[in-house]
């Protein structure tokens, strides 16, 4: 099995004693791991719960053909990201359950909602991320609302999600 394949599965059994862990369950933060296993906690406020189900909400109406989903778990090289939604169409749902739990394979289209002015080194490195494990495209939703889409590089709008504003 090579390195990366055996270095995924120790993350996805961390992440899965994790959850299992009864001290955790009620944490009033977005939870995440390093690629060393230590828990990453960041802060929920109202705001950004407010962009999340915006987003939700509008990809429910622009992307009908699959799913939004909340605080999604996809294990990576580096840990256990968390991106603040995701969406994921039928098929790739299946595709996901069947690398494991949490997936190693991101689903299409992966949103972090900023929650800090200046965070846009950390959102480098999750867009890198989420890419090297499948998505389409990764968006970020900046404190002010801005919604910018990346597919690679910036682009104008979503080519998933045709017709989500580029404002909240």
């Amino acid at each position: 099995m090579p390195a990366v394949a055996i270095k995924l599965k120790e993350h996805q059994n961390h992440w899965d004693e994790l959850c299992r862990d009864p001290s955790l369950g009620d944490l009033p933060y977005k939870t995440e791991t390093n690629s060393r296993g230590q828990l990453i906690l960041t802060p929920i406020s109202v705001s950004r719960s407010t962009r999340m189900s915006s987003v939700m909400r509008g990809l429910d109406s622009c992307a009908p053909g699959g799913r939004s989903l909340p605080s999604f778990a996809i294990v990576t090289p580096a840990g256990a990201e968390v991106p603040d939604v995701v969406w994921a169409s039928g098929g790739r749902l299946v595709e996901m359950k069947k690398t494991g739990d949490p997936p190693t394979l991101a689903p299409e289209i992966c949103i972090e909602v900023m929650s800090e002015p200046g965070g846009w080194e950390e959102m480098e490195e999750k867009r890198k991320l989420y890419r090297e494990a499948g998505a389409e495209e990764v968006w970020v939703v900046t404190e002010e609302g801005e919604v910018r889409f990346f597919a690679g590089e910036e682009q104008e709008e979503s080519e998933i999600a045709e017709g989500f504003p580029s404002e909240l």
